[in-house]
């Protein structure tokens, strides 16, 4: 879905007419969020957001994916699959399945680390632990009451924060915003900007750490497309966001299409797109997690993906905090288990 112009807007009639909506969905998701989840043996490390929508969830398990590793540990991602017709749990084969299978996000991960499809993810637990993790990390669920958390870190756009502050559908905001900061370990502020401040100062009133991170494009994508004019097209939460990102490079960018995040392109879609960027002598670009979906799509070995990785500005703090995390969570286990 794409979302409303209204819930980035100060609070509207029509938001505060969906307001008892608002509640009630709030409601639902705060008691559910209070459950006591599975144990699942091994450490759980949740990425999550506040709201619906993209703020960069995906770089940042990529980003704890490699921490990870260089601290010895195998990390298993674990995902719902949205979008993807598959229940699970299943493992994602990047050879094998596509999006519409088990979701762009998904197999856009499968291509770095394990990756388990799972709508009841307590199902995935099982499989991920089969599959030798030793650390499951959780791509989405916070809201997600299931499986005990050892650690949830919560990702925020700096530039966009959380909107007119209201619960869906009257704004972004999964559930109300007491409860959620409630259960948040560490915050994960990307970009620059202050509509995210006053979250970052209700973590940090609270203990915990806030961690700064900007997404930073890949080097030589940037090099390949300097002096080349861009047709730049996106199917995220926040499509003006990787426009912004390619204009801050430097890069000529002509046009611009946004769609609805996890958009299904049609072969006609992109055809039109081919036909606008040859007509006008542009190079399509689009963000890792669109090229995905447009593997079977006539005509997509034309579009130039556009990498981006996260980098934190103080890598040892969040260094720290994890392996502070994973040393606590095994010594609950030890304890449960003696």
């Amino acid at each position: 879905m794409r979302e409303p112009a209204f819930w980035h807007r100060p609070p509207s009639l029509l938001s505060s007419l969906l307001m008892p909506l608002g509640a009630l969905y709030g409601l639902v998701t705060a008691q559910r969020m209070q459950s006591e989840g599975l144990e699942a043996g091994i450490p759980v490390i949740c990425v999550g957001n506040y709201h619906v929508g993209g703020a960069g969830k995906t770089p940042a398990v990529l980003a704890l994916t490699k921490l990870l590793r260089d601290l010895g540990e195998t990390p298993v991602v674990l995902s719902r699959g949205y979008g993807g017709r598959l229940r699970g749990p299943v493992r994602v084969d990047p050879a094998r399945h596509r999006a519409d299978d088990v979701g762009d996000e998904p197999l856009m991960l499968a291509r770095t680390v394990p990756v388990m499809v799972a709508r009841d993810r307590t199902d995935g637990v099982a499989l991920a632990k089969s599959q030798g993790a030793t650390v499951i990390l959780m791509d989405d669920g916070f809201q997600n009451a299931s499986i005990a958390k050892d650690a949830s870190l919560i990702v925020i756009d700096g530039e966009r924060g959380l909107g007119n502050g209201r619960v869906f559908p009257a704004g972004p905001l999964r559930a109300p915003l007491s409860p959620q900061l409630a259960r948040t370990d560490a915050l994960i502020v990307i970009g620059d900007g202050s509509a995210a401040a006053p979250v970052a100062a209700a973590v940090a009133a609270a203990g915990k750490p806030v961690l700064s991170a900007q997404l930073r494009p890949d080097a030589a994508s940037v090099t390949s497309l300097r002096g080349k004019r861009v047709l730049a097209f996106a199917g995220i939460g926040d499509p003006n966001r990787f426009f912004r990102t390619l204009r801050a490079c430097g890069l000529e960018v002509v046009r611009q299409r946004a769609f609805d995040d996890h958009h299904p392109f049609s072969e006609s879609e992109i055809a039109e797109l081919i036909a606008q960027a040859r007509g006008d002598a542009l190079t399509l670009v689009t963000t890792e997690k669109d090229l995905v979906r447009l593997r079977d799509v006539a005509g997509a070995q034309a579009i130039v993906a556009f990498p981006v990785t996260l980098e934190f500005a103080d890598p040892v703090q969040l260094r720290k905090f994890i392996a502070g995390r994973l040393f606590q969570a095994r010594e609950k286990n030890f304890r449960t288990n003696s």
